[in-house]
């Protein structure tokens, strides 16, 4: 009995690594299905690759960069490997200061940090359309590169690249992906999430 246990213990599969994804509309899905939202694809692509991860999507629609850190506390409650850290999009389309949102996003990291100093992290770069001034923009994208360099973070460079802009991959709204959107900003996180596994 004792070495059927003991070759159990040394033949469990590892535990399923925890990946966070916390952000906005945009990694909730808006206006689609959450089976369709890019963290469920990537969860079924890993699945299918044979790694063992547990995604979770906790995008919320709206979200800006302070009420990202407003519900945090809630969301650690439980243990993350990984955090992909999608926020910001919101602060840029309304205007908002662009201190405070680098501020947010900081104190984000640093609670995650805290919870779990080994965790891995993943800013995702974004970008806000051109008509909020060239200062502001300008400002706004250099964000995620200078988080990313300071918490030794991977980064994203622009979450939606290659789907931004083009309406055959973007839900009517012109802002959020539709489904074909999805699997390609899927492959955009890939890239820079399977090293990390």
């Amino acid at each position: 009995m004792l070495i059927i246990l003991v070759m159990a213990f040394f033949t469990a599969p590892p535990p399923a690594k925890v990946i966070l994804f916390y952000g906005d509309s945009l990694t909730a899905g808006n206006g689609l299905s959450v089976d369709d939202a890019f963290p469920a694809l990537i969860q079924r692509k890993l699945t299918a690759d044979g790694k063992a991860v547990k995604v979770i999507n906790a995008g919320l629609s709206g979200e800006t960069s302070a009420g990202g850190l407003a519900r945090l506390d809630w969301v650690l409650r439980q243990p993350v490997d990984i955090l992909v850290l999608e926020l910001g999009a919101n602060d840029g389309l309304r205007g908002l200061p662009l201190d405070q949102t680098e501020k947010n996003l900081q104190a984000i990291i640093d609670k995650m940090k805290a919870k779990n100093p080994a965790v891995k992290i993943i800013v995702a770069g974004m970008m806000v359309p051109p008509n909020m001034g060239p200062d502001y923009t300008t400002k706004f994208q250099k964000i995620f590169p200078d988080l990313a360099k300071k918490n030794k973070a991977a980064l994203i460079p622009f979450l939606l690249q290659d789907v931004a802009g083009n309406e055959k991959l973007n839900n009517p709204d012109g802002i959020h992906p539709n489904v074909e959107g999805h699997k390609i900003v899927a492959k955009n996180v890939l890239k820079i999430l399977e090293p990390l596994l």
